[in-house]
């Protein structure tokens, strides 16, 4: 460790530490909406001094001279407004809907007062499209969000414009930050989330897959900003949801297949999932709880805790016939199983979620709170080789949770400021047994001891004679764990200087401390000329590395608000430090090459980036507006590709013949990858009740991670890290959104985008050079170049009686690489080929109940409701379909999982209770 990492983390520390004590609060106040508006009379002359209230709350502000007012704070949901003023009557305006981060505006005319005390009250108009937004922003409320087909956050993503399986306009998987609360919980060590929450906890769902503010930063392609429910402090509520369910695909245990072999047309029967008949509405378990309200004994404080217990199985399943320690005689084909028979799910999931949540504003103009998420889950991903000896599979064992503190001060009616404090913790184990049991104190390799839970079954072995090659033996020997503890301070200011600008402005520092590795390789090893099950003394702990980097950021953001123009301009400075050493000369990179300059480790420098965001939106008609945003947006590669693998003395054996088996080198010297994205649309409110949205967008990208091949002085090369990578998206999307034809609403979305760049995985040129191919770089498109993607849902809805949604998603088909048979030379150009289109169909409908002071209801959920098989999917490269291959081994003994999960059916029923508090 450096000493000038030693003082930075201490300086680090200090910091956060000196924020714990100004803070006591989760960041959920932070992801506020601003009201904004003028009051006239009825001539259209100003009011001034008229007030406005948001009833409830202590959120309220006087117009000015010239009858307009702004209200900072609001969070989001829906509320109702009360406008008043000596000598008219009082305005009561309900429904009006907040969004985070969000200018809602509501513009009020009061009339003379002709009976005292008479008040009026109205419902807020709401705009079925938003035509103020500079880039493309999606919004979903908690009743959207409980009316969908949907259970976690990721679904609720997916359903959105632009979105394909995660990727977001065509970026990579990783490219997006995901936030609770306006705090990032990605987890460093790849780029993605650290928590999975559920429909339960969510107020609010921001998606944001156009450009961002300069708030947002260590993202590419978007930004999805979860916010959580708080306790309402007038009453007590608690929910409860119970719903079972399982894969109904009656007869699919096996079908005919048609094949084309040797120039034959024939007819095989294959299984093409397993048991699927067999059906156990308890396979997919739910329960989840909820309470809230205020805390009895403690004045002006609230809470939330909310706790859920989900268990899924896979679709796949396999028999035991076999167990681990069985042991066969290959050579003779004399197999003895000694399993129970039992039919098994081979993958399933079983996780315990929680929330608590606990809100104080005792302090005048202070609001407090603390909050505490996450999961702990047990699971196995299903691997079909082992359908007879299912127990021999590894197994993953994940503990994830973010907590914090965080505090909200307004100093006046129109400036506030936010200080946050979080630790995100992720601990994740892959493997069959945690122990390898008691070894040696002394050698660099030896057998597994007798105590040792591997040693008693041994490697995974398989016989083409049992099971066309199925594993019936043995352990899977994988091992993998990856540990993350985080810190992240965020801090913000928010002023609204004039009508005109809002300025905010805020840093953001995250030290984390990431771990990753093997601990322990277990593998077939000859010991004293005998091949033993092994360990080799160098796996034990050094192949997890342990690393300390530290990152921060600071923006001003400026959001202008001028009558129907709006103008959002920001500036973002990023910092990063792997803490970390290179070699100083990469020609002799191990410094074993006699006579070539020394090589000694040097620190790796620190990258400071800047990015400028600029949006626009301005009408030209009613109700109607042109938008234009442009930005440059960074984001480091994953810590685990930074760092792993990055000890070059494992290069000191390295020559000319031995070239690769060191795999990848890696780089913690890297620079953040880079895109400049584009984007230009139009809003349109045609009528009250339908809304237009058309988007074009281009995005160029650079610096991606990739491979570059360096070489030695002694004319041997090596694999390593390097921003070398690069790509381009360009498309566009349309959005039509319907509501009120009578009890049904409708939306419509579809992109249209074309995404290529040189390679989808940045180990494609190193796998190409260690297969014989050319590493030259090629465009090719992205393997997830889905060109054409529809989505549409219909609400059909009776308020307090009846719900029926329905979703249809469209896929054109991705690409693949196509092959003419086997062997070397055999694959064509690269993704030239293309996959089926694939449609899927998604239903949920609920029926209110008269249950309790709050109600309730039924539910159905049907997922994938014409059981469709293919949804963009494997296909053979032989024949581009997943249905059948010119293999004839292969076309026999196909695998199930290449299949999309088949139709699910989940009943359900949820009670909701409510008891207003007594004043």
């Amino acid at each position: 460790m450096t000493s000038r990492f030693s003082l930075l983390s201490r300086l680090t520390t200090l910091a956060l530490v000196s924020l714990a004590f100004l803070a006591t609060a989760a960041s959920a106040s932070a992801q506020t909406g601003k009201l904004s508006g003028r009051v006239v009379d009825q001539d259209g002359q100003p009011l001034i001094s008229a007030s406005v209230l948001v009833v409830g709350t202590t959120y309220g502000a006087a117009t000015d001279l010239d009858g307009v007012y702004n209200i900072l704070r609001i969070p989001p949901g829906t509320v109702s407004v009360r406008v008043s003023s000596i000598g008219y009557q009082t305005q009561l305006i309900e429904g009006v809907q907040m969004a985070s981060n969000t200018t809602t505006t509501l513009n009020v005319t009061l009339v003379d007062e002709t009976v005292r005390g008479e008040e009026v009250v109205v419902t807020a108009d709401q705009p079925i499209v938003d035509v103020t937004q500079t880039s493309t922003l999606a919004t979903i409320g908690r009743d959207e969000i409980a009316a969908l087909p949907v259970q976690e956050l990721g679904d609720v993503v997916n359903l959105q414009a632009g979105v394909v399986d995660g990727h977001f306009r065509g970026g990579r998987i990783g490219e997006v930050q995901f936030q609770v609360d306006g705090v990032s919980v990605n987890n460093p060590y790849d780029n993605t989330s650290t928590l999975t929450l559920d429909r339960s906890v969510l107020q609010e769902v921001q998606v944001i897959s156009g450009t961002f503010d300069a708030e947002y930063g260590q993202a590419l392609s978007g930004v999805v900003n979860a916010v959580l429910r708080s306790g309402d402090p007038s009453r007590y509520e608690a929910s409860f949801e119970i719903f079972g369910g399982d894969f109904i695909s009656p007869g699919n245990d096996s079908t005919q297949v048609r094949t084309f072999i040797g120039g034959r047309d024939s007819v095989a029967t294959v299984a093409q999932i397993p048991y699927i008949s067999d059906v156990d509405p308890m396979s997919r378990l739910n329960l989840q709880a909820s309470l809230s309200g205020p805390v009895p004994v403690v004045p002006n404080t609230t809470f939330l805790f909310n706790g859920q217990r989900f268990r899924s199985e896979s679709e796949l399943a396999g028999v035991r016939t076999f167990v681990p320690t069985d042991s066969s005689n290959f050579e003779s084909n004399v197999f003895l199983p000694t399993g129970d028979g039992a039919v098994v799910p081979l993958g399933f999931s079983e996780r315990w979620s929680y929330l608590a949540k606990v809100q104080n504003t005792s302090i005048r103009n202070v609001r407090m709170d603390y909050q505490v998420i996450g999961s702990v889950r047990d699971g196995q991903n299903a691997n079909y080789a082992y359908r007879f000896n299912p127990d021999g599979q590894r197994q993953q064992h994940e503990v994830s949770y973010v907590h914090g503190f965080g505090l909200q001060h307004t100093l006046s009616n129109n400036v506030f400021y936010e200080l946050n404090l979080r630790q995100n913790v992720f601990n994740f184990a892959d493997y069959r047994f945690e122990s390898l049991g008691t070894l040696p104190e002394t050698g660099t390799r030896f057998a597994l001891p007798d105590d040792s839970p591997y040693a008693a079954a041994g490697r995974p072995i398989g016989s083409q004679n049992f099971g066309n090659g199925a594993i019936i033996q043995g352990n899977d020997l994988g091992r993998f764990v990856q540990r993350t503890n985080a810190l992240v301070a965020k801090g913000a200011m928010t002023a609204q200087v004039t009508n005109v600008h809002l300025i905010k402005g805020g840093f953001e520092v995250q030290r984390s401390d990431v771990e990753f590795g093997t601990p322990g390789s277990v593998r077939a090893l000859v010991i004293d000329g005998v091949q033993r099950l092994g360990v080799l003394r160098d796996t034990l702990g050094a192949q997890v590395i342990d690393f300390q980097p530290v990152q921060g950021a600071a923006f001003v953001q400026d959001r202008i608000e001028w009558g129907d123009l709006r103008v959002r301009a920001g500036l973002r400075m990023e910092f990063f430090d792997a803490n970390a050493t290179v070699p100083s000369d990469l020609q002799n990179p191990a410094n074993s090459i006699d006579g070539a300059p020394e090589s000694v480790p040097v620190d790796t420098t620190p990258k400071v980036v800047f990015a400028p965001r600029l949006g626009v939106s301005f009408p030209f008609l009613d109700r109607a507006s042109l938008f234009f945003s442009y930005g440059h947006f960074y984001q480091l590669p994953g810590l685990g590709t930074f760092f792993n693998n990055a000890d070059y003395s494992v290069l000191r054996d390295l020559q000319q013949g031995n070239e690769g088996s060191q795999g990848i080198l890696g780089n913690p010297d890297l620079d953040p990858e880079f895109t400049a994205q584009y984007e230009f649309g139009f809003k349109s409110q045609v009528t009250r009740d339908l809304g237009l949205d058309v988007s074009l967008f281009y995005k160029d990208i650079r610096s991606l991670l990739g491979v570059e091949f360096i070489q030695t002085y002694t004319a041997a090369q090596y694999a390593r890290w390097t921003n070398v990578d690069f790509g381009n998206v360009r498309g566009f999307t349309v959005s039509v959104n319907q509501r009120n034809l009578g009890p049904l609403s409708t939306t419509l979305d579809y992109s249209f985008q074309i995404a290529t760049g040189n390679t989808s995985d940045p180990r494609e040129t190193f796998n190409r050079v260690q297969g014989g191919d050319d590493a030259l770089p090629r465009v090719a498109p992205f393997n997830w170049d889905q060109r054409h993607t529809l989505n549409a849902t219909a609400i059909l809805s009776q308020p307090n009686s009846y719900n029926v949604t329905g979703i249809l998603r469209m896929g054109s088909g991705q690409p693949y690489t196509p092959s003419l048979g086997t062997g070397f030379g055999a694959n064509l150009e690269p993704n030239s080929g293309r996959k089926d289109l694939s449609v899927t169909v998604d239903l949920r409908a609920e029926k209110v109940l008269s249950i309790g002071p709050g109600g309730g209801s039924a539910f159905l959920r049907v997922f994938n409701v014409f059981d469709s098989y293919y949804q963009n999917g494997f296909v053979y490269a032989d024949t581009g379909s997943p249905y059948y291959t010119l293999n004839p081994e292969t076309q026999l003994n196909p695998n199930p999982g290449r299949f999309a999960a088949p139709r699910r059916i989940e009943i359900g029923l949820s009670v909701n209770l409510a008891r207003p508090t007594r004043r």
